[in-house]
């Protein structure tokens, strides 16, 4: 087995316990606020919220870490709404994978201005690359299956990829509370390689070691399906301009008011290594209704992302434009943040649609070393598919002989990728959100299953 814990999985009982909690108000338990249902305590001050990150994954290592959330709630008077939220995560496996993150979100920084920032350095040794276009580029489990018949290597899905992202963004009103303009700018640089098998297989017993085979990634350079200007990887900056309609009733879990964007993003030649700008346009759409008050609600969401002029290159595809990011990773289609259950990074194309649709059960209200907390189950089903298609179709058809063209492509074959789950989400303070997802894919061209451990809801 692969994966054989994965983030603090064997820690999930305990999490209450381990949740670090710091209130810099003075004596704030004597002053606090009671809200009108008399159920919850209105928190003041600074709170923190901390996880541990303890994994091992037998290719990386072993992975140690840490996250920590702190938010500041002002006097109390607007909460759950926050004044400021600083979150931190800083995890490594011993093969060189990370995650290095510090993220900051406020909308007291600059007087009617909601202000957030992203600075991440998120190296994967082992970064899962399947192609392009979704079904057509077919995917064999038994080729990284070290158990199958079929089996080739571990790492023949993999590369190796380095990723720094620098985001800042402003929302302010148009009209009233509700209706915001959003300008932003976001710099990448992504380096990528072939799998360094010499580092994955250090200190491995001869029968554990990755072999030294051509993966995926190797073969579309060979045939000239990944251009050999974009090999290597490169650096560029984005430029956003957008609308926003936000009447969510809470932004940790909404059980009511729609929540929509629409972002242009350009990135300019002149301000990457790109041999061409390119120019997207990013539409999503998010509506949530309460069925039994405080208890039961439904959420969906829509997306819709275009490529509207220039050149996307391979590395950049992947990338997904909203306002707010809910995890490290703006990425998809595929993996925890997008179509949970299915392979992370198993559909890229110049444009994708998606949907997901969630059912949510609020079920225990319950206070802990004088904290607010809830838990709450969710269903969900997910679907999403390639709607512009990375040009290909060349380099299939001139393939150098002795490739079987059908083991790897399926010209034509695209369609929607699903998958179903469900989760347990345990939340403090209604905003850091302990989320524990598991999805199955529908069908085996995607993968099997995947179990996701991080914070907050999907969206």
């Amino acid at each position: 087995m692969n994966k054989i814990f994965t983030k603090s999985s064997l820690l999930i009982a305990i999490m209450l316990c381990l949740a670090v909690v710091v209130n810099a108000a003075a004596n704030p338990d004597k002053d606090e606020k009671k809200k009108k249902d008399k159920t919850e305590t209105v928190k003041k001050g600074w709170n923190v919220g901390g996880l541990p990150v303890i994994s091992f994954d037998s290719d990386l290592g072993l992975q140690l870490g840490a996250l920590v959330n702190l938010y500041d709630y002002g006097d109390g008077s607007r909460y759950p709404r926050y004044d400021h939220s600083i979150y931190v995560e800083g995890s490594w496996f011993l093969k060189g994978s990370g995650i290095f993150r510090f993220y900051y979100d406020s909308d007291k920084l600059i007087k009617g201005i909601r202000t957030s920032f992203d600075l991440s350095y998120l190296p994967d040794r082992a970064f899962k690359f399947f192609g392009f276009n979704g079904y057509e580029a077919v995917y064999n489990p038994g080729w990284e299956t070290d158990n199958d018949p079929s089996y080739v290597s571990r790492a023949f899905y993999r590369t190796d990829r380095k990723f720094f992202r620098a985001k800042l963004d402003f929302q302010g009103n148009i009209t009233d509370k509700k209706f915001f303009w959003l300008a932003g700018a976001d710099f990448y640089n992504i380096k990528m390689a072939n799998v360094d098998l010499d580092l994955l297989n250090k200190g491995k017993a001869e029968g554990d070691s990755l072999p030294d085979t051509p993966g995926l990634f190797e073969k579309y350079n060979d045939w000239g399906i990944i251009p050999a200007n974009e090999r290597n990887g490169g650096s560029f900056t984005v430029f956003k301009l957008g609308l926003v309609y936000d009447s969510r009733d809470n932004e940790g879990l909404s059980t009511r008011g729609i929540w929509t964007e629409a972002i242009l993003v350009t990135a300019p030649k002149f301000t990457s290594t790109m041999d061409n700008g390119f120019m997207k346009f990013a539409l999503t759409h998010r509506q949530f209704f309460t069925l039994v008050k405080d208890k039961l609600s439904f959420a969906y969401r829509l997306g819709l992302q275009l490529n509207v002029a220039g050149h996307t290159p391979y590395y950049a595809q992947g990338l997904m434009y909203y306002v707010t990011m809910k995890g490290a990773y703006n990425e998809g289609l595929g993996g925890g943040k997008t179509i949970r259950g299915i392979e992370r990074n198993r559909i890229i194309g110049d444009g994708i649609a998606y949907g997901n649709f969630e059912m949510r059960w609020k079920f225990w209200n319950f206070h802990f070393i004088n904290q607010n907390f809830y838990m709450a189950l969710s269903g969900f089903f997910d679907t999403g598919r390639a709607i512009q298609y990375v040009k290909i179709d060349d380099a299939v058809n001139n393939l150098p002989p002795g490739v079987n063209k059908d083991d790897y492509f399926g010209l034509g074959s695209e369609s929607f990728h699903s998958s179903f789950g469900g989760g347990l989400h345990i939340a403090m303070n209604q905003n850091f959100i302990l989320a524990i997802d598991y999805g199955r894919a529908l069908s085996e061209k995607d993968g099997s299953s995947g179990i996701y451990i991080g914070l907050n809801f999907l969206f």
